[in-house]
């Protein structure tokens, strides 16, 4: 029996999450593995002060090679804009995110990483990437390989002209 945590902090048996999903059982399985996955990492990195949440808006701000207005910033982690503001409300007032006037835009800020940041960026993606192969270390190269396949069909088929790889 497969148990998972539910939003509530509860926890019950996946088959009966199962029952109450998509018509899809290979759907609601995937979505079961992610959130699972999602919880496990997330608990790695909150035993060090960090979170999935605030680890992915600093890889952002750290792979985009020149600081980001909110805007973006939401834009390219998918999130309300009300959610990426609480997310970078906490990181400036933990010292690893500080905004900025923007140069041709006095009303628009620009948000970049700290030195703090950007060592605390650094630890949290290898706390993550442990965390991964931690939970993904059960699978040989080939059915990785063959996982990524999969999945990268269902992607392409739900996409349509667009290829998301």
């Amino acid at each position: 029996m497969m148990l998972i945590k539910l939003w509530d902090g509860e926890t019950t048996d996946m088959a009966q999450v199962q029952d109450f999903g998509s018509s899809d059982i290979l759907v609601d399985e995937l979505f079961a593995t992610t959130h699972r996955l999602r919880i496990f990492v997330d608990g790695r990195l909150r035993e060090h002060g960090a979170s999935v949440a605030r680890l992915r808006a600093m890889r952002v701000l750290a792979r985009a090679g020149e600081p980001l207005r909110m805007r973006d910033l939401s834009d390219l982690l998918g999130n309300a804009p009300r959610t990426t503001t609480t997310i970078v409300d906490s990181l400036e007032r933990d010292g690893l995110v500080e905004r900025v006037r923007h140069p041709d835009d006095r009303r628009s800020f620009l948000l970049t990483l700290t030195e703090r940041g950007v060592r605390c960026h650094r630890e949290a993606e290898e706390l993550d990437g442990a965390a991964l192969a931690a939970a993904t270390g059960a699978l040989s190269a080939a059915e990785r390989d063959q996982l990524r396949t999969l999945l990268a069909r269902i992607r392409t088929a739900v996409s349509g002209d667009r290829l998301t790889a």
